[in-house]
């Protein structure tokens, strides 16, 4: 059924630039889909990009806090100016993609049109959904550029030519309509159809929508923390993840080629370019120093050993040199006991681990109160439920970790702990990392030698055709905003 969904849906459904004009039905394509109901559009939204804004940066975000690393090219951070896409498909375009699905199934919604009757839940639940999702996909474009088409995005013909709304603006934006949509689900009304993430379970979507809402309050420790107190605690109030039951993740299927997982796509069926992503020294000597057991999960073995490649060095070909990401080697038939590249490997959008770190962050900053005492234990916690993630769990080995002197917990270094701690288990979940690093500058990472520029980026570019495309909007942004390019740093960043 997912692929059946992704063949019919894969167009730019609402963003047609041109009217087909006066021709009768000479323009169309008997083969081509000309509508949708709402559940068609929401399995879309979420099966070809969700998984991707996790990800997506593969080649970015996963150097930029140097989980992996591109070991058959120096590595030079120079100007990226990514599409307003996944940059892991650059044609699964994020605007005329989800976000254009979404937004049709709140028109078809609010104009009681037929394709969004009660066969595919009820209509408050539908625009709860809608709206939940929509958020996410918008914060994931804000955290990479910074000022963005937001307000004025989504319209169709009517605007070409968008506004960038400043990044301020779209985060209260957000908190409001993950507070309202999480307020309008109806839990006894029919659930939304066309799920493929909760399988309509509307307590769940309110649990993500709460989840977004509590990470993105962390944000705005640096330039609004007031809002982001508050705004912590409204999310945390009305419920977040309680457990690894309830960790958000996208399950693949297999044996479907247009739902794989796509680290197995891009190692196993794209090849060399992908192989040559290897793990770095940073997080193997990381983890090694400290006889982590995630360390043989997250890396496959060569000779015995997790090798990491040193950061920002030159190899013709790292495959068998340097550890490529997952337990075992994988193929395009074979990925026996491989956690991140088998076909079937889920992609986790949200886990329990991530929450906890999360909640000791947020006491040491003050969001929440419990002092040191409550950090710690959320800390201890967090790693627990790491391993138990990860599949590493045993209560010995986990109390003989948690007493290590680069591990057990000490006040007066608590947050470095705990946010390096953090990015250890968000290994390739690196759009967070990334974000975790640029708010509090943990774990300290050392800029790649001989880069473009000297300093770990802060942004990706605008798309390179904004300029010509919608020049006075991108004009206005820059100005704003600050230069186009890799230092800048965004609203929540300054």
């Amino acid at each position: 059924m997912q692929k059946i969904l992704a063949v019919l849906l894969g167009w730019a459904v609402f963003m047609a630039a041109c009217k087909p004009g006066d021709f009768g039905s000479i323009n169309d394509d008997p083969t081509k889909v000309t509508e949708a109901p709402t559940r068609a559009l929401l399995a879309n939204a979420i099966q070809v990009n969700l998984p991707l804004t996790v990800y997506n940066g593969y080649s970015v975000a996963n150097q930029y806090v140097q989980h992996l690393v591109s070991g058959a090219a120096l590595l030079q951070y120079g100007a990226r100016n990514s599409s307003w896409s996944s940059s892991f498909r650059e044609d699964l375009n994020i605007y005329a993609g989800p976000l254009a699905n979404l937004q049709e199934i709140i028109n078809l919604n609010n104009a009681n049109d037929p394709l969004a009757d009660n066969t595919n839940g009820h209509k408050d639940n539908q625009l709860a959904v809608a709206r939940i999702l929509k958020a996410y996909y918008f914060w994931w474009l804000t955290d990479r550029y910074g000022d963005i088409p937001y307000s004025e995005a989504l319209k169709g013909d009517q605007n070409y030519s968008p506004k960038y709304d400043p990044q301020k603006d779209i985060y209260y934006d957000l908190f409001k309509e993950l507070k309202e949509a999480a307020a309008q689900i109806k839990t006894n009304e029919l659930p939304v159809n066309g799920d493929i993430l909760f399988k309509g379970n509307m307590d769940k979507w309110k649990m993500f929508a709460n989840t977004c809402r509590m990470m993105m309050a962390l944000r705005l420790i640096k330039n609004d923390y007031e809002k982001g107190k508050t705004e912590f605690n409204e999310a945390l109030a009305g419920g977040v993840l309680t457990s690894n039951a309830d960790n958000v993740l996208y399950i693949h299927i297999a044996n479907e080629p247009y739902n794989n997982n796509p680290l197995y796509t891009g190692y196993s069926v794209a090849g060399e370019s992908f192989n040559g992503q290897v793990l770095t020294n940073t997080i193997v000597d990381y983890l090694d120093s400290k006889n982590d057991p995630r360390l043989p999960v997250y890396g496959e073995d060569l000779n015995g050993e997790v090798k990491g490649c040193p950061y920002g060095i030159t190899v013709p070909n790292v495959i068998g040199l340097y550890s490529r990401p997952g337990r075992s080697a994988c193929t395009v038939t074979s990925c026996p006991n491989n956690f991140f590249r088998s076909a079937g490997a889920p992609t986790p959008i949200f886990t329990y681990a991530q929450v906890l770190f999360t909640l000791a962050e947020a006491v040491k900053v003050g969001y929440i109160t419990g002092g040191d005492v409550a950090a710690e234990t959320y800390y201890a916690d967090a790693i627990r439920a790491s391993f138990e993630y990860y599949g590493v769990y045993n209560s010995t080995e986990y109390a003989d970790y948690m007493v290590h002197p680069e591990v057990a917990y000490d006040p007066a270094n608590g947050l470095n702990l705990i946010m390096s701690q953090k990015w250890a288990h968000m290994f390739l979940q690196s759009n967070e990392a990334w974000a975790d690093w640029r708010r509090t500058g943990f774990p300290e990472l050392v800029p790649a030698a001989n880069g473009d520029i000297p300093s770990i980026p802060r942004r990706e570019g605008y798309p390179v055709e904004e300029p010509q495309i919608n020049g006075a909007s991108y004009q206005e942004a820059v100005q704003r905003q600050g230069p186009d390019d890799l230092t800048t740093r965004m609203w929540w960043d300054k």
